[in-house]
């Protein structure tokens, strides 16, 4: 070749590669149904040391919400930058991929401007992991120090892994193939004497350790985007017995709203139909106080545990020498009700559902240790991380970037914050309609009851077709209230099947809907939320 040529060459490339090495590199954290039960945010029980420091050194944000409580929907909005009505994705069958085959994911978006990008663990929802186009390479299982464990419906213990298998044998056999798929099920916890890397979230860290040492020897000069997700503290609540160990049953105490909303909305919640198909648990009735404790220290267990594996990939970052050099961000996908509201699970439009945990740590913040009370939502970390990195920002996102916060955590951000669920009352826990499995097996009087109480509040409006597959709540958080309009997703601009207003000031727990109390107020909110977007789905 020419040498002039390869000096032009060579001149080219100094800046190319010195532009992608000044790019910082990104730890994306994402967590399981996690509502905010941490140290830093507040609980005087859970021990999340690990997640409490990096909130000291970096930003909590104290009021960050989900756009919807269940995993697939809520993950494909925050990875595309779009809400749920727009993506289409409004249960966790529906693939945000097949319904959007344009859409440009956030790791997509990396990728085309010089990242790797690489996941370990649960980033989407179950097989709709998106290869081929989120992802630039494989993770490193070749170099991982532990192997995968293969457990029998996911419990450590052969006790348990023998319930599993007789359950679904009894199943299939006393229903057949509608007694299969999310009907089956083992214990709902579990406590066993074995390492961190057992389970999966213990195997997906040390996974993700691996896959940094190997991106870093092998291209060290490019960026990386490292994604790591966590599945517990989800249902079910197995952890490593040193996790239980941490906590002291007797001071564990339970939730002090054992009951509905007064005046709320009898499609607003669900029947724990979620906790309800694991062995051991009442099929209906209320959870008995002892089980109730027993479920809450198995989720803390879960929590610590996830929490140590977030220890051990930050100190994995400080080994590699670039933790200086790498934006973090941790975020739990929704809430989850530990018998609040008189309910178990996710899967509602109320605040216990929908607050999640968002802690963001960069090299160049300038308010470390702070916290913020700005209104943000998950789709807004998209845009926010390509602030961070500089990157452009797509224009189909409907998010806003909260970047400038983590310099003056004063800043007031968002007027308000937009989530959504269809009828958790009529609805499975992943949100499809009810199969005929539900109404023909164990489930089948619990609904049947539900939809009396529907009955009786709805009156002339009670609809089958309507309540069961067009009913949406939408809801409306702003700093002070919180709104849920229950409206028909096809035409959000007619008349309101039922409306809901919680008073945070006066109510933080929305225990009392003030809705027909404060008319006025509930229509300007009604007015300012269908002004947002809200309805059938449009193509980002």
């Amino acid at each position: 070749m020419n040498p002039h040529l390869i000096t032009i060459y060579l001149c080219w490339l100094v800046p190319f590669f010195s532009a992608l090495q000044a790019k910082p590199n990104v730890l994306f954290i994402a967590i399981d149904d996690l509502r905010p039960e941490l140290g830093c945010y507040g609980s005087p029980i859970a021990q999340s040391p690990h997640l409490d420091e990096l909130a000291k050194e970096g930003m909590r944000f104290d009021r960050s919400y989900c756009q919807q409580a269940i995993c697939s929907p809520s993950r494909a909005s925050l990875m595309t930058g779009a809400r749920p009505d727009q993506i289409g994705v409004i249960e966790n069958t529906a693939y945000f991929r097949e319904l959007n085959p344009e859409v440009v994911t956030l790791p997509q978006h990396f990728i085309s401007h010089g990242y790797e990008t690489v996941y370990c663990g649960k980033i989407y929802h179950g097989r709709m992991t998106d290869e081929g186009h989120s992802w630039s390479r494989k993770a490193a299982y070749d170099q991982c120090s532990v192997e995968r464990t293969h457990l029998p419906g996911g419990y450590a213990l052969a006790e348990n892994q023998k319930l599993w298998a007789s359950n679904k044998e009894k199943m299939l056999a006393r229903y057949g193939q509608q007694g299969s798929g999310g009907l089956v099920h083992g214990p709902a916890y579990e406590s066993a004497e074995v390492p961190d890397h057992a389970y999966s979230d213990g195997y997906s860290t040390q996974l993700a350790i691996a896959t940094l040492r190997d991106h870093l020897e092998k291209k060290p000069r490019q960026p990386l985007f490292l994604a790591l997700g966590f599945k517990k503290p989800h249902l079910d609540f197995v952890a490593p017995k040193k996790y239980w160990d941490l906590y002291d049953r007797e001071k564990i105490k339970l939730s002090q709203q054992s009951g509905a909303p007064i005046a709320g909305a009898a499609t607003g919640l669900h029947a724990s139909f979620e906790l309800r198909t694991r062995h051991g648990i009442p099929k209906k009735g209320p959870i008995g106080p002892e089980l109730a404790q027993t479920l809450l220290h198995g989720y803390y267990a879960c929590v610590s545990y996830v929490d140590a594996q977030i220890g051990l990939m930050l100190e994995a970052l400080e080994e590699a020498g670039v933790r200086d050099n790498t934006v973090i961000v941790v975020w739990g996908d929704h809430g989850w009700h530990l018998g609040d509201m008189g309910i178990w699970g996710k899967a509602t439009n109320y605040e216990i559902a929908t607050r999640v945990p968002l802690i963001v740590w960069t090299p160049t913040m300038q308010a470390r240790g702070q916290h913020s009370e700005a209104l943000v939502e998950l789709v807004d970390i998209y845009p926010t991380l390509c602030e961070l990195t500089n990157l452009p920002v797509p224009e189909h996102l409907a998010g806003e970037s909260f970047a400038s916060i983590l310099d003056d955590p004063k800043e007031e951000g968002k007027e308000y914050a937009v989530s959504q669920f269809p009828n958790p009352a009529l609805r499975e826990w992943a949100a499809n309609p009810l199969s005929p499995g539900m109404r023909q097996t164990f489930f089948g009087p619990l609904i049947e009851a539900v939809e009396e109480r529907i009955k009786r509040q709805q009156g002339k409006l009670w609809d089958r077709e309507l309540f069961e597959n067009h009913l949406m709540g939408y809801s409306l958080r702003t700093n002070r209230h919180r709104l849920v309009a229950w409206l028909d997703y096809r035409n959000v601009h007619a008349e309101p099947l039922f409306l809901e207003l919680y008073d945070h000031a006066k109510d933080p727990r929305e225990s009392q809907n003030i809705a027909k109390k404060f008319p006025d107020k509930t229509q300007s909110l009604l007015s300012r939320l269908r002004k947002t977007g809200i309805g059938k789905r449009t193509t980002p």
